[in-house]
């Protein structure tokens, strides 16, 4: 496993994690969120992501690339923590293949 860390790649550019700083500190985002959930954006991970990658990019250390990792991870998790807006079909409904009635009114 020696020299494997100089394969690894960080998941994005540094330069995206800055991207999405500057994108979360921006006043149109800030008011979305304020908006959306009532509260301002907590974007310091992306700020101290950006500082990692770039001390990866110089360093190479291991400390820095299970930082970045562990934070990826944290954000994969906490996208895929949100249920389904709508129900998954596990069959397509019976009648799927008769024409459709664009024509006729339909029942209230």
């Amino acid at each position: 496993m020696a020299g494997s860390h100089s394969h690894w790649r960080t998941p994005r550019s540094c330069d995206v994690y800055w991207s999405e700083f500057k994108h979360c500190k921006s006043l149109f985002n800030r008011f979305h969120e304020y908006y959306t959930y009532g509260r301002a954006p907590d974007c310091q991970q992306w700020k101290e992501d950006y500082y990692t990658c770039k001390d990866w990019e110089t360093n190479h250390s291991t400390h820095t690339k299970e930082s970045l990792q562990e934070s990826e991870r944290k954000r994969v998790a906490e996208q895929r923590k949100f249920t389904p807006v709508w129900e998954l079909r596990q069959t397509p409904p019976a009648d799927w293949h008769l024409p459709l009635n664009q024509g006729k009114p339909q029942d209230p």
